[in-house]
């Protein structure tokens, strides 16, 4: 007997027994049971043809019934629909078919079950993983608009704090002046107290600022050409007074590059290393040591600031470059920026970070670890393009020939070290 007329002998039986496995419900039954005819049928039709292809168009459909809410129960598994299907396909064979019927009609069943399973795995994979990257587009997007809302809350704060503090400064300028007239020590003392708040909260605020600016993309650099050497130099002369209150050393060495000119912001690449540099001194114990050294690169400047200090647990290299994600004592957050181990809204290394990378740069930060007793020390390195013209082509053309004679000219071979 063909396996047609084995298949067709089971027909009735396979429909009754599946739709009452598979569906519940009298109006769910009516519907799968029109679903299994036309199985069957396709069924039917692919052991005629040999050719197990005819089960795709409805795989296809069924692999494409699951609604988003089935998906992230993770119902509707047409594998495993198509798995009971053959199992009880099975068992109806072995219960009205002949030994040698079963074999044969089994026989030519499994390549056209095993075809339909991987038809229907592999298309619940690629509707699982488009499911899975639009959840995750959804989640980066609102991931995206909380970080908008925490910079835009930086921007609207820092704007607002800076109109009070504007008007406090100028009126403390007006008391000094008039007290001026009238020397009294005690009053000198307090109105020096204020401007010392006037000008932490100023940092504060235009580090909020500068934060806000980079997170959006709209930080503007003015190049100009720049001596890194040079810059280096006048700020190891404005730590000066912190250095020595620490008994520290600071050390600027020059370096090949350190005297080429290159065209950057000076005052932002300032701001940047200054950052770098208070953090520098804040987290190496009094007496350290803090040494500002530097090389060239195939198109690129590297800077290095290395300290004796307590170092960095590998965990928080990344951290610290992050929005308020300073390791300071809390506790110690009111006192000065250079204070052992003291406090600060961690904003100084992000906005360092976002400076750098503005001009094509970026650092990061090597350390064995965090021992305060060891003291492994940090090197920060610092990777600077090294661009010998102005991105500008209006500055370009207004420095012409005369920039690319300076930059010639300069030595840039390493001298002695300069404390």
């Amino acid at each position: 007997m063909s396996v047609l007329l084995l298949l067709a002998k089971i027909q009735p039986a396979w429909i009754y027994r599946l739709t009452n496995a598979l569906a519940r419900g009298a109006g769910v039954r009516e519907t799968f049971e029109a679903q299994l005819n036309r199985f069957f049928d396709m069924l039917a039709h692919a052991m005629d043809t040999g050719d197990p292809a005819w089960l795709d168009p409805i795989i296809l459909d069924w692999s494409n019934s699951p609604t988003t809410s089935d998906l992230r129960a993770g119902e509707k598994n047409i594998t495993a629909v198509l798995n009971q299907i053959f199992l009880m396909t099975y068992d109806l064979i072995r219960e009205n078919l002949t030994e040698q019927e079963a074999l044969d009609l089994t026989g030519a069943l499994i390549p056209i079950f095993t075809h339909a399973l991987e038809k229907a795995a592999r298309i619940e994979m690629e509707t699982s993983i488009a499911f899975i990257s639009s959840e995750l587009f959804e989640v980066q997007q609102k991931l995206e608009k909380l970080d908008r809302s925490k910079s835009n809350f930086i921007a609207v704060a820092a704007h607002e704090l800076k109109t009070p503090l504007t008007l406090i400064e100028g009126y403390a300028a007006m008391m000094h002046d008039i007290l001026r007239s009238a020397p009294n020590g005690m009053a000198d003392s307090l109105m020096e107290g204020i401007n010392n708040g006037i000008r932490r909260l100023r940092a504060i605020v235009d580090d909020m600022i500068d934060v806000s600016l980079i997170d959006n993309n709209m930080l503007s650099l003015a190049f100009q050409p720049v001596w890194l050497g040079q810059l280096l130099n006048l700020l190891a002369n404005e730590f000066k007074d912190d250095i020595a209150s620490r008994n520290q050393r600071l050390t600027v060495r020059k370096f090949p590059g350190s005297e080429q000119m290159i065209f950057a912001d000076p005052e932002r690449l300032y701001q940047a290393f200054r950052n770098i540099l208070s953090n520098a001194v804040k987290y190496t114990p009094d007496g350290g040591q803090i040494t500002i050294d530097g090389r060239t690169l195939p198109g690129f400047i590297e800077v290095t600031i290395a300290d004796t200090g307590i170092g960095i647990s590998l965990e928080d290299q990344e951290i610290i470059f992050e929005k308020f994600g300073g390791l300071g004592n809390v506790s110690l957050h009111s006192s000065g920026k250079t204070k052992f181990k003291g406090g600060g809204p961690g904003l100084g290394l992000p906005i360092a970070r976002g400076i750098f990378e503005a001009h094509g740069g970026t650092v990061w930060v090597e350390s064995e670890g965090h021992d305060e007793v060891r003291c492994p020390g940090s090197t920060f390195h610092v990777l600077l393009p090294l661009r010998t013209e102005a991105p500008d082509p209006k500055l370009a053309k207004l420095f012409g020939s005369q920039a690319r004679q300076i930059a010639e000219s300069t030595p840039s071979s390493p001298k002695d070290e300069q404390a």
